[in-house]
């Protein structure tokens, strides 16, 4: 295959190719499990309209896909988000333009359609900058060791938890979520087609699975899903620390926290709890006696996130602090979001002003849900500062007292 020839990107529309996307999706990603999905129903789990396959020569050598919904901004408001998701490229077509093709199609789609962010999980680290991605939020990998776990007095009690069994409490899960969305900078509202993955996936693992759900019949407010680890049972009886791993915490306030973690920790035949993702500021190690207990195993970039709307993303969240910054945007591929936006704790608006600080699109998207400063980006020299005293002026503008965590893999 020639080098010059210009990927044909398209829309999927039958379920056929759509198919064959996700299989090469696999195929890209080397180390995943294949997905039988039931025939006749793929749109149960991929959005129509938004697989986008690119084609060299009539054969299908790239796909992307994404997911509507919304992600919450500082302040709690709401806005347009295109989930990202099932990125890959035949290994035999790579670096030949086919990535940027299909990335640069779905996101001009994505703008057109009125969507304000994108965001991604990244199975890279140095490819999407260069789309105008820029990291957002962490999670991180948390572990408590049970035998040193002990609740500090005082800590919340929390309210009542019971078990739940398949496969009535997906629906439960769902309505949960949807009932206390929290308003965490970062979090994404779950979309159908994500629930059905999940299932999906539960019923394609053979290993027990565990949920418990937090507060009354009806009112519930939390939700924790779990396994053990090792799932074979004779490895797991004769392990000398046996674990269960925590795929999914959902307790969006003090109380649900404390009661799921109460629950956690009085499971019988379990020395460690893994989290595989929590924010970096979750209040675990202060709720125990023994700070140490409680151990990061690891901290993970979560959201890769790109402003879509300079204008209205900004325009969106809350601000905090004192003072007036002009931060001039600089965005090759959408020039409409080029520009001075004058900000303050009054809001945003273009500006005819000279620039205080000047930044790429993905240094943006790195400091819109406050997770990053403007003065690590300075530090690092990711931004041009015209004005020394905008950077804290800034800083005081966009930061936040939450860090972000979306909380959701896709």
């Amino acid at each position: 295959m020639s080098r010059n020839v210009e990927p044909e990107v398209r829309v999927l529309e039958s379920e056929t190719e759509r198919l064959q996307a996700m299989a090469l999706f696999r195929t890209a990603m080397v180390g995943l499990p294949s997905v039988n999905y039931p025939a006749g129903r793929i749109d149960d789990y991929l959005e129509p309209g938004r697989t986008y396959g690119a084609f060299v020569d009539g054969v299908l050598a790239g796909t992307v896909d994404a997911f509507s919904g919304e992600i919450a901004l500082p302040g709690g408001a709401r806005v347009g988000h295109a989930a990202v998701t099932h990125i890959g490229v035949l290994p035999t077509h790579t670096r030949r333009g086919v990535l940027t093709a299909l990335v640069h199609r779905q996101l001009r789609d994505a703008r057109a359609g009125g969507e304000v962010i994108a965001t991604l999980r990244a199975s890279e680290a140095t490819i999407y900058g260069r789309f105008g991605f820029g990291i957002a939020s962490w999670s991180a990998e948390t572990e408590i060791d049970v035998r040193r776990a002990s609740l500090r007095p005082g800590a919340p009690e929390g309210g009542a938890v019971r078990l739940v069994s398949a496969p009535g409490h997906w629906s439960v899960l769902r309505d949960t979520y949807a009932r206390n969305l929290p308003t965490r900078p970062g979090t994404l509202d779950r979309w159908s087609r994500w629930w059905a993955s999940q299932e999906l996936r539960a019923e394609s693992n053979p290993g027990p699975q565990y949920v418990a759900v937090h507060g009354e019949a009806g009112h519930e407010n939390g939700f924790v899903r779990y396994r053990p680890v090792p799932a074979d049972p004779h490895q797991w009886f004769s392990s000398d620390s046996p674990a269960v791993l925590v795929d999914d915490f959902f307790a969006p306030s003090p109380e649900a926290h404390a009661g799921l973690l109460r629950f956690l920790l009085r499971l019988d035949l379990v020395d460690r709890i893994r989290f595989a993702e929590l924010p970096t500021d979750d209040p675990m190690p202060w709720l125990l006696r023994d700070h140490r207990a409680v151990r990061v195993r690891s901290v993970s970039d979560e959201t890769w996130l790109r402003i879509l709307d300079v204008e209205r993303a900004l325009a969106c969240r809350t601000y905090e602090g004192t003072g007036t910054v002009t931060i001039g945007v600089v965005d090759p591929l959408f020039p409409e979001n080029e520009g001075t936006y004058a900000i303050s704790s009054g809001g945003v608006a273009r500006s005819g002003d000279p620039a205080d600080l000047r930044a790429g699109v993905a240094e943006v998207g790195s400091v819109l849900l406050g997770g990053v400063t403007w003065r690590e980006l300075a530090a690092a020299g990711r931004v041009e500062v015209r004005h020394a005293d905008a950077v804290p002026t800034a800083d005081g503008l966009f930061d936040w007292p939450t860090a972000p965590f979306a909380g959701t893999s896709f």
